[in-house]
């Protein structure tokens, strides 16, 4: 039986967020404080008080997610515990490209602000959304985005959850389809841009080559891509995986599913929020996730680990 470790992606993220941990343990301290050598600011002041509520804006977001998930990471490192394969939502690859030692997390804190303020920019405010479609098939939502011209799917998260993203009447204008088609709910997402679309591809030209001064390694173990659920373990693999993600869905029904015919029978997410173990237990309850720190704290984390790890 195998384990994965699973990072969040943007929109986990909240004030105050890892506190707990930042006071108690300096391998925390040490990341945010690393981090903040790169941003030029304070994370931590940042994350924990928000005083000027910049958390919610992509280019702060990021950093600060990639940030506190690392630590989690970096803690259960210390304790001498390593995945079989990593994974991570969006933003949250990223993470589990450090996390595999395929990626430097100095390297990786200033690629995902210049994402973020790239993503930020490549649409004009007001132009663009993104809104979350339940109760309806990845079939029945992709055919309504080939109905209506200017949105397309961004997230298959789980099965009956698709996000789709674009020009903010299409998106709405597919909201109001999904509706009439019986959708369990629709949701306009908080975002300040449609992400993982062709929107994104002005700012996947600029990251483009941030990408190519980035020193990649072969990752330690590997990390299963969201573009395609791939396994990607050599640095040029990693580059184009990272560049195409920008413009591309993301398929985490398909991510989940690779892991779970690859042997893994536990999942740990590491960061802010559960969303990825609410996913999971729509995709397959064959398989067990623990959230930390948001749902079990580190010394019941280890004992978990141990017992599971025999």
């Amino acid at each position: 039986m195998k384990v994965a470790f699973l990072y969040p992606g943007q929109g986990a993220q909240y004030a105050g967020m890892g506190r707990e941990l930042y006071e108690r343990h300096p391998e925390v301290r040490d990341t945010f404080a690393e981090a903040s050598d790169v941003l030029g600011y304070d994370l931590s002041r940042l994350v924990f008080d928000d005083p000027e509520g910049v958390l919610r804006l992509t280019e702060y977001a990021q950093p600060a997610i990639l940030t506190l998930s690392v630590a989690c990471h970096r803690l259960l490192e210390a304790r001498g515990f390593t995945p079989d394969y990593g994974a991570g939502l969006s933003l949250g690859e990223y993470t589990a490209l450090v996390g595999a030692k395929a990626l430097p997390f100095a390297q990786a804190v200033w690629l995902v602000r210049r994402r973020g303020r790239y993503m930020q920019e490549a649409v004009a405010a007001g132009e663009g959304a993104m809104a979350a479609i339940l109760g309806l098939s990845d079939d029945e939502v992709q055919a309504l985005c080939r109905e209506i011209e200017g949105v397309e799917p961004a997230n298959y998260n789980c099965p009956g959850q698709v996000v789709v993203s674009g020009q903010v009447t299409a998106v709405r204008e597919l909201m109001e389809r999904a509706r009439a088609a019986a959708a369990r709910k629709v949701a306009l997402l908080e975002v300040s841009a449609p992400f993982h679309s062709r929107y994104m591809r002005p700012a996947a030209e600029r990251l483009r080559p941030d990408l190519q001064e980035v020193d990649f390694r072969r990752a330690r173990y590997p990390v299963i891509s969201n573009v395609d659920a791939a396994e990607l373990s050599e640095p040029e693999a990693i580059r184009r995986a990272l560049y195409r993600q920008m413009t591309s869905p993301v398929r985490w029904t398909e991510v989940a599913q690779k892991l779970a015919a690859s042997g893994v029978r536990l999942m740990i997410e590491l960061g802010p929020g559960t969303v990825l173990a609410g996913f999971q237990r729509r995709i397959d309850r064959g398989v067990r996730v623990l959230s930390f720190p948001e749902k079990v704290g580190l010394d019941d984390l280890v004992r978990e680990l141990e017992v599971f790890s025999g």
